[in-house]
């Protein structure tokens, strides 16, 4: 353990690290687990990880079963189609709202040669996580903090449905128009940003549309 994280409280540490085991995909739609199994895989007490399950709950991300255990909820057509609207709608905007600085720009070139470093390898992990990271990273310029948590908890019901996509098709075929997104940054252009992130979005989104048609997930 870090001496950040010996900062933080265990609780918050317990959910942050359930929250990225949904939103990566270690734990897959309709795969039930026990509250036991997560709390050794958590490395957490019995209390922190009750809190988290609630917490994720209460955000959509987790269904509690029966018999003390709990699924990642699978995404039905009409949730896909509820999801993309309220992505395609609240991330164009708020990257159109970001406040874009010499030094966002240098970290998003970063996660995003990242991002081609994980498409090249055919590393979905690593594609995931780096993907996220720019987005969010992006996001979180744009100071409009209720916006922000919904598109977090947006992730959280759409990630782990891409993840099962992706981990069939590989890496190579997932979506990417950081390219784009940053070309309208360095040129100020605020419309052109936020049109670039639409089109990385649905792209993923009719990825994971298209596997839910062929009964993929």
């Amino acid at each position: 353990m870090t001496e950040d994280s010996r900062k933080i409280p265990t609780h918050e540490v317990t959910y942050a690290r359930l929250r990225d085991m949904i939103l990566f995909g270690v734990l897959e739609p309709g795969q039930p687990v026990t509250i036991q199994g997560l709390t050794a895989g958590l490395e957490a007490g019995m209390t922190p990880v009750r809190e988290a399950i609630r917490r994720l709950a209460a955000e959509g991300a987790l269904l509690p079963q029966g018999n003390r255990r709990v699924t990642v909820p699978r995404l039905s057509a009409a949730d896909l189609d509820q999801v993309a609207f309220a992505r395609l709608t609240i991330e164009p905007h708020l990257a159109g709202l970001a406040v874009i600085t010499p030094a966002l720009i240098s970290k998003l070139e970063g996660l995003d040669a990242a991002v081609d470093a994980a498409i090249h390898a055919d590393d979905v992990s690593g594609y995931l996580k780096s993907n996220h990271a720019f987005h969010f990273a992006l996001y979180e310029a744009a100071g409009a903090g209720v916006l922000l948590d919904m598109a977090r908890s947006l992730w959280l019901r759409f990630g782990p449905s891409l993840r099962v996509v992706s981990s069939r098709s590989g890496a190579t075929s997932l979506p990417d128009s950081h390219k784009e997104a940053l070309a309208a940054m360095r040129a100020g252009d605020a419309a052109g940003l936020s049109a670039a992130m639409q089109r990385d979005i649905a792209q993923g989104v009719e990825q994971v549309r298209t596997a839910l048609r062929r009964g993929e997930i």
